[in-house]
């Protein structure tokens, strides 16, 4: 047994789910509110017979693998560790059977910072400073403490150390979690005399900790961070996520502090939806995180040089990543720890009016800058048209050179000049094929639905396969669906019951490779066409199935014959005369056997 088999064996779909969604038993199923989309009538399924699930709303559908996959934003490794800890499995036995030098034990890492954490959590309870500090000058409530494992780590060289030490952990680990540093005495303590606060990934398991001075030592930083380890990296971690998460999924934005006691303090006043990154330094793997969860991320960083150098920074990642990137302008100046302190209302209404990110910058460098000046106009176009030229939008780049030289009061062509530079003796173009354009997001499900909704007939009612004759390969987008189709049209006379199904899903992953999800994609995605002939179509009579499979097919070819379309338009454009005749006449091909399907069917609808 391999370690999803493992983890199958020990975990219950329903019950993995029944954490994010509230499941109500409706016959041998369990029904609730799509997750992924605002219902008010449940369309999410759960099938503890088949061990799967599927999401009606969006199309979406899997394992408890793919569920953990989809609401944490994780990918299938991920899922796995997180799925073995719920279930109590050491993956180490199930390591690699390659040979080579293994890596850092990272379960003892993890094993080790927890008890650290649990260390300065008791010293915090002892320290006088820290308390004053914590309790009375930010205002954190015993609650709150610890909810966010608040700790204290002693001023005396080497107390986390010996701690560490006495519980068996090595040197070597305590090095490698960030937790020792080198100095001239020898092996101490990396913090000292600090609040600690606890860094923790998206599922909650310590990875650093970020250490404020409680002191006023000005030759010493207010804030120290665990350096690079196995486990953290400043680059992709975003603070507080695995206590936010479920408040971004409900107000479908987030924002992100410049501190992290700006979140504390955020959390603690009832607006959840709030991270931080390690200061300003905003990268693509976190806005990539966060785009798992929301596409309307707002920054609440400070109106100094640093926060717009920050902004700057983030409005070409976010047009990279396809997420929304605007900014909270908090009044009077204030930090959110102030503001919130004094007024929580006013901190949600802030949060509530965000300004799009470049209007934003705009507004910021009009106040700085004297535009009616040439050299206004020039500083103030350096400034912005790096920004714009990294767009990677061009209806948006080009709505801002328009705005930007409307302010400036010159020729958009002079500040296209000025971006892009002037191309001397330049060859002439040449013809490239355009790309088709590509479907919204709509279209992609609605031809998703249509090719799944029409191969669960073709999987359950044998009878029913003359409707695959005309489908081919190209038709159908998912590869799992390619892969059925291919199934059914070389076993014509398989029928779906459930013995018979376990032959067509019998494959398993390789154990050289245990994280290939190709073949057990396959074996979901046969376990939930059968969940969808069962919600669908179970107990209606033949005559209604044909109905309904002619109906499909024709809707199917419909939408597969319409991108076609566009695929052989664009490559016209750029065709010699020879090449386009060709193309044309394949268009043509295309629209007959559209016109004859639907001529041949006539119990389909015309769509």
């Amino acid at each position: 047994m391999d370690a999803v088999d493992e983890v199958k064996s020990r975990l219950s779909v329903e019950d993995v789910v029944g954490e994010y969604v509230q499941l109500k038993r409706t016959g041998r199923n369990y029904k609730g509110l799509s997750p992924f989309a605002n219902e008010k009538t449940p369309s999410f399924v759960v099938s503890p017979e088949k061990q799967i699930w599927h999401d009606f709303s969006s199309g979406r559908g899997g394992d408890m693998f793919s569920f953990v996959m989809e609401v944490e934003g994780l990918d299938f490794r991920g899922a796995l560790d997180l799925l073995a800890r719920k279930a109590g499995i050491d993956l180490e036995q199930f390591g690699s059977r390659r040979g080579g030098p293994k890596g850092p034990d990272k379960e003892r890492l993890y094993q080790l910072l927890d008890l650290s954490t649990k260390f300065y959590q008791v010293q915090f309870s002892k320290s006088k400073i820290a308390l004053e500090y914590a309790l009375g000058r930010r205002g954190f409530s015993k609650e709150t403490a610890l909810e966010w494992r608040l700790g204290y780590s002693p001023n005396n060289g080497s107390a986390l150390v010996d701690f560490a030490k006495s519980k068996g952990y090595s040197d070597e680990e305590i090095q490698l979690a960030g937790l020792s540093a080198q100095r001239y005495r020898g092996v101490s303590d990396m913090f000292r005399g600090r609040l600690m606060i606890p860094l923790q990934d998206a599922q909650g398991k310590v990875i650093g900790f970020t250490a404020r001075l409680l002191t006023d030592d000005k030759n010493a930083p207010k804030y120290i961070n665990t350096p690079q380890t196995p486990l953290y990296d400043k680059s992709r971690h975003v603070f507080g996520l695995h206590l936010a998460k479920e408040s971004i999924r409900r107000s479908t934005y987030v924002v992100i502090a410049e501190g992290n006691l700006d979140v504390i303090t955020s959390h603690q006043a009832g607006v959840r939806q709030v991270v931080a990154t390690a200061g300003t330094a905003l990268t693509e793997p976190h806005l990539k995180a966060l785009g798992r969860f929301t596409g309307d991320i707002r920054l609440s960083f400070d109106a100094d040089r640093a926060g717009l150098a920050a902004t700057e920074r983030a409005i070409p990642i976010a047009s990279k990543v396809k997420v929304s990137l605007s900014i909270i302008t908090i009044p009077s100046g204030k930090d959110p720890d102030e503001l919130i302190r004094q007024d929580a209302a006013a901190w949600q209404q802030a949060i509530d009016t965000p300004q799009y990110a470049i209007d934003w910058l705009i507004e910021r460098y009009q106040g700085l800058l004297d535009i009616t000046s040439a050299e206004g106009k020039r500083k103030f176009t350096d400034q912005l048209l790096p920004t714009v030229k990294a767009l990677t939008d061009p209806v948006e780049a080009d709505h801002y050179l328009t705005q930007i030289a409307s302010l400036v009061a010159v020729s958009k062509q002079a500040l296209e000049q000025k971006m892009l530079g002037t191309v001397v003796a330049a060859e002439p173009p040449k013809k490239q094929v355009k790309p088709p354009a590509k479907p919204t997001d709509k279209q992609t499900l609605e031809r998703q639905k249509t090719q799944d909704t029409f191969l669960c007939l073709m999987l359950i009612r044998p009878t029913l396969r003359e409707f695959l004759d005309l489908m081919t390969p190209e038709m159908f987008i998912t590869p799992p669906a390619t892969a059925l189709l291919a199934f059914l049209k070389a076993n014509p006379d398989f029928y779906g019951k459930p013995e018979q199904l376990a032959k067509l899903t019998a494959v398993k992953p390789s154990q050289a490779d245990p994280d290939d999800r190709a073949v057990q994609s396959l074996q979901d995605y046969v376990k939930i066409e059968t969940l969808l002939y069962e919600e669908l179509y179970q107990g209606l009579e033949l005559n209604e199935l044909h109905y309904e499979a002619a109906r499909l097919q024709v809707r199917l070819v419909e939408q597969f014959v319409k991108t076609q379309k566009q695929i052989l338009v664009s490559k016209i454009t750029a065709a010699s005369d020879a090449e386009a005749r060709e193309l044309l006449n394949e268009v043509k091909t295309y629209d007959e056997l559209l016109k004859s399907l639907k001529g041949n069917t006539a119990r389909a609808e015309t769509l």
